[in-house]
């Protein structure tokens, strides 16, 4: 008997029984004999799914399936979900109305930095380089963006650097607040730009030249302002200008300035007690310190009830002293001055123990909060940390003049202000 030849082909049928519908898929096949069209069925597909069925059916009506990699070409393949994350944190700040109401080149080319500096820090021309690696040129819109078209758009924000940092202290800072204040360093490259200078460096590099930058946050250690000096400024001659921009450019009339024991010096105490509305806090030198213990007003036998207690001094008027003791600080301390010297039993004594020094009344503050306020400049040393090696890389600077540098310090005081937002965003996921 000759062989049956024909066309096969998907047929589904439906039938209700008992108020229950019953699908029927079969693979059938029609043909002729005798001149009479016939079918013929040759399986049952009831059982597969129903995508498994629809592939069938159309490949019986002629389409032809490949496996993925066959069927397409990679020609380029550029990463892009870490590029999004940072865009959409800038997108939740409004980065983009910070820097400028409206659009222009140069605010799309600083909002691709700022988001490059966070993913990867690098130079001008690597950053340019780099970015084509990922979709951040074409998302940012910056694709033909050159070196020195970023150079063009870092002096146009240096322009609106005070216009900027107005909008953060709106943002950030309160009337009475608490405002955090230090003084870091970083060095350069090179020998030409003016504000490079040789200084105490706290990078660890005595012979090299370097640039001082202040960092003003909030409470919490969000960035507000940030302002570059000469690398061998000292770190109290620039708290007061800090303190009168604050004041006359950003409107911030009431504040408690929080600075370190270099930072709030006794000059700088005697100038803010004739400035209205600002208060500060900060801590003794060992010095002070050492001094009160020998006349007797710091008495180490209530250390033994307790870790803090308030007291006051002729030697301080009109302000308040806070005494602590911090047992960790004392095991520090006692080993770093073993490794030197041998210890008196008077200098072994003070291990542990500081003393917070501040104006604010008790009435607005209590003791405990007043250490626990000075204790929180432990978030800017987190920010220099982060911007100077951690992360953003502020350091080292390779910019030859003033304003660039200026320009570069900011536009990572930036990017430090989106990191922040997204790391307090993702706390829980870090265990923060």
């Amino acid at each position: 008997m000759p062989a049956r030849t024909g066309t096969a082909h998907v047929v589904t049928t439906t039938r209700t029984y008992k108020d229950t519908v019953y699908t029927t898929t079969l693979l059938r096949r029609s043909y002729r004999e005798d001149g009479k069209v016939k079918n013929e069925t040759l399986g049952n597909l009831s059982h597969l799914r129903e995508s498994l069925i629809d592939i069938i059916r159309r490949s019986l009506q002629g389409e032809t399936f490949v496996p993925v990699d066959q069927a397409f070409t990679v020609s380029r393949s550029a990463a892009h979900g870490h590029v999004q994350a940072v865009r959409e944190a800038m997108n939740a700040l409004d980065f983009a109305s910070l820097l400028g109401t409206k659009r222009c080149r140069e605010r799309d080319l600083v909002e691709a930095m700022v988001a490059s500096r966070i993913l990867a820090p690098h130079t001008k021309l690597a950053t340019t380089r780099w970015w084509h690696t990922t979709t951040l040129a074409e998302d940012f819109g910056v694709v033909d963006a050159t070196e020195d078209d970023l150079y063009a758009a870092m002096d146009w924000l240096l322009q609106r650097q005070d216009r900027i940092q107005k909008k953060l202290a709106t943002r950030h800072l309160s009337a009475g607040g608490l405002v955090l204040y230090d003084l870091s360093s970083s060095y350069l490259e090179g020998k030409t730009c003016p504000l490079a200078k040789l200084g105490y460096s706290r990078d660890r590099r005595r012979n090299s030249l370097q640039v001082n930058y202040g960092l003003l946050t909030d409470p919490r250690g969000c960035p507000v302002a940030v302002s570059v000096h000469e690398g061998n400024t000292s770190d109290s001659t620039t708290l007061l200008p800090a303190v009168q921009r604050l004041r006359e450019d950003y409107g911030v009339q009431r504040m408690v300035i929080v600075g370190d024991r270099g930072m709030v010096s006794n000059k700088a105490i005697e100038e803010l007690r004739h400035t209205d509305g600002v208060s500060w806090i900060c801590a003794l030198k060992s010095g002070a310190i050492r001094a009160l213990v020998q006349t007797g007003q710091v008495q180490l036998g209530l250390f033994d009830e307790r870790n803090l207690f308030e007291f006051e001094s002729p030697d301080f008027p009109g302000e308040r002293l806070v005494a602590c003791r911090n047992g960790e600080l004392a095991t520090s301390r006692a080993h770093t001055r073993a490794s030197l010297l041998a210890a008196t039993d008077a200098e072994a004594a003070l291990d542990g123990i500081y003393i917070i020094r501040t104006c604010v009344p008790a009435q607005e503050m209590e003791a405990a909060d007043c250490v626990r306020n000075y204790k929180s400049l432990a978030s800017v040393e987190r920010a220099f940390r982060s911007l100077k090696t951690v992360d953003l890389k502020v350091r080292p600077i390779h910019h030859r003049t003033e304003n660039r540098v200026r320009a570069h310090i900011f536009l990572c005081m930036l990017s430090y202000y989106v990191e922040w937002h997204m790391r307090e965003a993702w706390r829980g996921l870090m265990f923060a």
